[in-house]
Parts: structure tokens; C-alpha cells; sequence
């Protein structure tokens, strides 16, 4: 009966749905192409009967690499369906795999768009990432047998609030998985407590920890490196969102005097606001080069504004600081392992929401800075620019974080395994 309501409040809704993707598409024209995808018609070349992970965003996908990666090595016999939600992670798969893996949108979470994503596709089994719980599509996958996991699930105390109003539908949901693999012991607790059977949950580890450089990823880096002289020391801003900006470049031009060698470079988390983003540094009397113009680095250069796509690991490579965004607003932060992968020393805003048990691992082992108040920002890269050996300790702290909790992608490997049993 709470699936019925679910998918008529749903259907009722779609007039909305289609006018949030004609909004978006005003500042990010990719929202009002291949839209049929988002209905469920899929390319007739899309190969059926294999496996799906959906990666709603960027970070998703980047998540979901690891995953994704020993998929291929398992089942090369099987075609490998990776669906996105937004045009920019559509991008990142595209950019990551070319041709390795098949790529569509995820369709609508309306009864007829499922049902022909699934007429076509014929998946042996679907597999949903951290709260990407889409009531439709859990239930087709429960009446057709069709397995069905959570990886890298995860549950905050604040979403488990909210989520609890809406239990008449999330609770049937996550009993109809075969199997919710979460990031850690508190999201597991936080699942059983919203409904979910404990048979079905267990801890599996954070995905994000399983990172690492590749072939691929090193010749981006050694691209970069060719565009920057070797004596600037670059701070890198990671996924900046509106507002994040000005506060980074004030404490750059404080630090700009003492440290005439030290080269912002913003990367903004979205593509629509790449323009804006080097229109603010030249009105605020800066020297910047945006990464698309392909134009090295000069010692006059203020700021190297990232207007690409999928190059922000490449760029922390050379980091000499990294400064996670997201977190000097309400957006709750964004992913402080990428840097800490090479060994970077990492410094945060307040708001680590999102990353808050990463976050306090790195506390503990002292390898972050997370600012207690915003404005001390450039007081803090001062300290980390002027002592070496600080921010060595700090980055190599942070790293051993990250090799110490690898090893989530092989347990959700081996699960998927024995629920599929081919």
C-alpha cells in the first residue's frame, strides 16, 4: 500500500521534476539533453543482463572508482552499467572509463520510467549508493529478483530524524535490499534504528579510503606539473560553492607580502560558476589563468582558477597545502582523503558535516587542521607555510589514515559475490 501512495505522490510531481531539470538547465544546458534517458528510453546499443551502480554525482563517482574498477576484473564477461543523476558525474564516468563501462542517467523514480530501464536492461543486479534510496526502483528490483545492495551506506543522526518521518515508505524500502554494507559502525546502528532488519546490515568500511594513484592519474599530474614553475608553492582550494571564495583569496592577499612564491588555485565544485569565479578574481585586482586557456604559469600569475573537469586530484598532487571547501559554508564539506592520498597537509573550514567520523579519524592522528573559527584561516597556512616540518608530519599523518582504513571495496566485492553466486 506505501509503495502505491509513494509512486501516485510521485507522478503527481512530475510537472515539478521537469521544471527543476528546465531551471537548472538555464545555468547547465547538459540538464535538458538526453533527457529521454530520464524516462527510461536507453541508447538500443546498451548491452542487457549484467550489473548497475548508480553514482549520483562527482563525488559518487570518484567514490565508486575502486568499486567500479574491480567490477570489470571480476565480471569481465558481464556489461557494467554506471548511471549518474547529474551531467557533471555523467562527465567524470565518461572522462574515467571512455568505453569500459556503459552509461546512461538513472531514470525518474516513476513507475513507467523504471519499468522500461528495466525492460531494457535486464540487470542481474543493481547496486545503490550511500542514501540513494529511490522507493520505485527498490521495489521493481525486489518483485524481479533482481539482487539488490547499499554500498558505502551511510545515515547521519540528522537524516535519521528526518527520515523517520517518512518511514511508512523508507523502512519497507531498505528490508527489500539483500544486503546494506555501511561505512561505519554508527551508520549501521542509525540504519537498524530507521527499520532495517540487522541481518541485513553490517559494516563494511568508508570507499572513500580506497584511493590511489593511478597510471591515468599520474600523467594528468605530470601535465599539470609542466604548466607551473617548480618554485611556487601552490595552496589548493578544493570544490569551492558560492561565497567560499573571497574569504580565500582576502587570506591570500594577506599572506601574498611574506610569501611573493605562493600561487592560489581555485577549483569550483560546479561547472556553471567557472566564468564567475575569474571574473571575482579580477575584480578583486588579481593576475589569474584559467586551466582551460592551457597558458603556463607565470611568476605574475595571482590565481589558477580549475575550470575543468575531473582534474582535482591531479591539481592536490602539487599542492604544497590543501584546503578542503564546502567547508567555510553550510554545505558540510568536502573530501579530505583526495589530498590526503599524497600526503598533503589538509586544513578545513568549521563545517565538516559530511565528513564528520573522516574527519575526526584525521584529528585524532593529527593530520588536519580544522579551524575553529573561519577567519583564522590565513593565520593557520602562515603557521603551515613557515614550518616545514609541521606540515610534513601533518600530511604523512594523514596519509597513514587513509592506508590504515583501506579495504572496503573487497569486502563489498566479496558480498556482492555471494549473493549473486555465478
Amino acid at each position: 500500500m506505501s509503495i502505491r501512495l509513494y509512486q501516485l505522490l510521485i507522478l503527481l510531481l512530475v510537472p515539478i521534476l521537469l521544471l527543476v531539470l528546465i531551471v537548472r538547465s538555464f545555468s547547465q544546458k547538459e540538464y535538458r539533453q538526453r533527457l529521454s534517458e530520464r524516462f527510461g528510453w536507453l541508447p538500443s546499443n546498451m548491452q542487457s543482463g549484467g550489473i548497475v551502480v548508480h553514482a549520483a554525482s562527482v563525488g559518487e563517482v570518484i567514490a565508486a572508482k575502486p568499486f567500479i574498477d574491480k567490477l570489470l576484473l571480476t565480471y569481465p564477461e558481464l556489461p557494467i552499467t554506471v548511471t549518474t543523476f547529474t551531467p557533471t558525474g555523467s562527465a567524470q564516468v565518461k572522462k574515467l572509463y571512455i568505453d569500459k563501462v556503459q552509461h546512461c542517467y538513472l531514470p525518474l523514480d516513476i513507475s513507467f520510467c523504471v519499468h522500461l530501464f528495466f525492460r531494457l536492461l535486464k540487470p542481474k543486479a543493481v547496486v545503490l549508493m550511500e542514501t540513494e534510496l529511490w522507493p520505485t526502483i527498490i521495489h521493481r528490483c525486489y518483485k524481479s529478483d533482481v539482487k539488490l545492495l547499499l554500498i558505502n551506506a551511510r545515515l547521519s543522526e540528522k537524516s535519521l530524524k528526518s527520515y523517520k518521518k517518512l518511514s511508512w515508505i523508507i523502512t519497507p524500502a531498505l528490508n527489500k535490499f539483500s544486503a546494506i554494507l555501511c561505512q561505519s559502525a554508527d551508520n549501521a546502528e542509525h540504519f537498524i534504528e530507521m527499520g532495517a532488519s540487522a541481518d541485513l546490515v553490517s559494516n563494511s568500511g568508508n570507499l572513500k579510503y580506497d584511493i590511489s594513484v593511478t597510471d591515468e592519474l599520474q600523467s594528468s599530474v605530470s601535465q599539470l606539473q609542466k604548466l607551473v614553475p617548480e618554485h611556487r608553492r601552490l595552496l589548493v582550494v578544493g570544490s569551492t560553492h558560492q561565497g567560499e571564495e573571497l574569504p580565500v583569496i582576502n587570506a591570500y592577499k594577506q599572506l601574498q607580502a611574506n610569501n611573493p612564491d605562493i600561487l592560489l588555485v581555485l577549483v569550483p565544485r560546479h561547472p556553471e560558476r567557472f566564468p564567475g569565479v575569474a571574473k571575482l578574481c579580477a575584480e578583486q585586482g588579481l593576475n589569474a589563468v584559467t586551466r582551460s586557456s592551457q597558458q603556463a604559469i607565470t611568476d605574475d600569475t595571482d590565481i589558477w582558477v580549475i575550470d575543468t573537469l575531473g582534474e582535482l586530484l591531479a591539481v592536490y598532487a602539487l599542492a604544497e597545502i590543501c584546503i578542503v571547501a564546502g567547508s567555510f559554508s553550510d554545505v558540510g564539506g568536502h573530501n579530505p582523503l583526495e589530498p590526503a592520498l599524497f600526503a598533503k597537509p589538509v586544513v578545513a573550514g568549521e563545517n565538516m558535516a559530511n565528513f564528520k567520523e573522516i574527519t575526526q579519524k584525521l584529528i585524532s592522528a593529527n593530520g588536519i587542521v580544522q579551524l575553529e573559527n573561519n577567519h583564522e584561516l590565513a593565520a593557520k597556512l602562515h603557521c603551515l607555510l613557515k614550518d616545514n616540518e609541521l606540515a610534513t608530519s601533518i600530511g604523512k599523518n594523514a596519509y597513514d589514515v587513509v592506508i590504515a582504513n583501506q579495504g572496503a571495496t573487497g569486502r563489498c566485492i566479496g558480498r556482492l559475490a555471494d549473493i549473486l553466486n555465478l
